[in-house]
Order: C-alpha cells, then structure tokens, then sequence
C-alpha cells in the first residue's frame, strides 16, 4: 500500500540546507534512541493498525482494486517501486514471499507476470483488502491472503510498499516505534531476507503533509545494519520520492 502525492512520480529535486540538516538531525536522534536499546513512546500497535485499516477501507471502497485504491499516483509508480523491492530475491529458483500489507494483491500479479517461480503469501490488516485479493485469485494454490500482520508460516523473502507512509495524527516517536516493531516482524518471517520503502526526508519541503512520515535513509541503513544484518543495500535512485532498503540474511 502506498501514499498518493502530487508529483510522487516525478523525479526528486536535489537540495542541500538547514531545512534537510534538521530533519534528518531529528529523525537520526529518535533512532538512535533504539538503537542503543532506549524505548520511544509506546505505539499503541493495535490503535495504529485500526486507524491504518481503516484508512485504507476507505480508499479501496472509493477506488477498487487499482492503484489509487491503495493510494498511489499510478500503475508505473507501482512497477517501480515492486522492481526495487523485488532486488531482493533471487528469481533463478523457486521462492517464497510474504507481502505485509498487501492490499489487494498487485505484487502478486507483478511476480507472476514475471515468470517467477513463487508462493505468495500476502497479509493486511483491511478485511476488504484481502477479500479482494481472495477474490482474484480463488483457484490459485500458490497465492494465498490472510488477514493480520504476520503470515501462519516463514517464507524466504518479506517485502512491504507503502505501509510506512501515511502515519495519520501519530507523532514521530509514536510511528518511528510501530515501524521498528513491525521491520522486527519482518525479520523473525523472513528466513533470506526483508525489504521495504518509505518516503524519504529528503523530499522537497513545499511537497510534504502533516499526515505523512518522511524517514532519514541514512538513518534507517544504519538501524538495519546494526539490528538485523550485516548485509544491507540502500536504494535512493529511482526516480521517485522515496527510498529502499534490502537486508539479506547472508
């Protein structure tokens, strides 16, 4: 799931200034803070996830199974964002893939468009979402949707798209926690890796909203390679007003 903006697809302006030195300032501080094992404010998980469910009811009610209907510009910036996350796995063999907050199964279509060799399990919190997703693929034994935050079971990969986005009325304490928490989630499932994305705070200031979160890349590389593995790669190259990061497993 994602965020719409306008201009979300269109390529960054590069900036230097004080405006971007004190939101990453404030971002690396609050992360740091977890890093050296300090707790934020507590993110009240469950009332996060209910808000977040049902924002996205919401949009999918408004928009239907498309990209808007999980709150993105369009279908190129969709296929984009899935071929950087998909960096990840390795295509030459079969896989198995577990998308946190799914929406109502794109990826899914992406992967299998692609020829791969994968079981797809994709898991959101929306009820509505994963009956639609159900409901593209009834017959299908290798795609499968389940509503919660974590799968039944491991798979090799885990990706998300979008679901660090839109933090409502949180505050950053408050969204920083529920990310970490649910990049731990992500790590325990996947036994060959993670990826996910996240707007950047490098956005340009006079396109940012209240009710989005813009996390430090930077910050976030050094929080996965010092939390969950040695093997990290950022990737803030394409084209779109965000980043992504992979960790691998070895």
């Amino acid at each position: 799931m994602g965020v719409s903006i306008g201009g979300m697809d269109s390529s960054i302006s590069v900036q230097r200034g004080d405006f971007y030195h004190e939101v990453n300032l404030r971002v690396c501080s609050k992360t740091a803070h977890l890093l050296n094992g300090e707790q934020l404010m507590p993110a009240r998980n469950g009332s996060v996830l209910t808000d977040v469910a049902a924002y996205y009811e919401t949009r999918i009610k408004e928009h239907g199974q498309t990209p808007a209907g999980v709150d993105w510009n369009s279908s190129h910036g969709q296929i984009i964002r899935f071929d950087q996350l998909l960096k990840l796995v390795d295509s030459s063999r079969i896989y198995s893939i577990t998308d946190i907050g799914c929406g109502y199964g794109a990826l899914a279509d992406h992967v299998l468009h692609l020829g791969h060799d994968v079981h797809y399990i994709g898991v959101d919190v929306s009820q509505s979402m994963i009956a639609a997703g159900r409901s593209r693929y009834p017959l299908n034994d290798r795609v499968n949707f389940q509503i919660g935050t974590s799968p039944n079971d491991a798979t090799d990969y885990a990706v998300a798209s979008g679901i660090f986005n839109v933090r409502l009325d949180r505050s950053d304490d408050e969204w920083l926690t529920h990310m970490v928490s649910t990049l731990d989630v992500m790590n325990k499932i996947a036994t060959r890796g993670f990826a996910f994305n996240c707007l950047t705070s490098y956005s340009d200031e006079e396109r940012m909203r209240p009710d989005l979160y813009y996390a430090n890349p930077l910050d976030l590389f050094d929080l996965c390679k010092r939390r969950f593995s040695p093997h990290v790669a950022l990737h803030h190259d394409y084209g779109l007003y965000e980043f992504t990061i992979i960790v691998r497993k070895s």
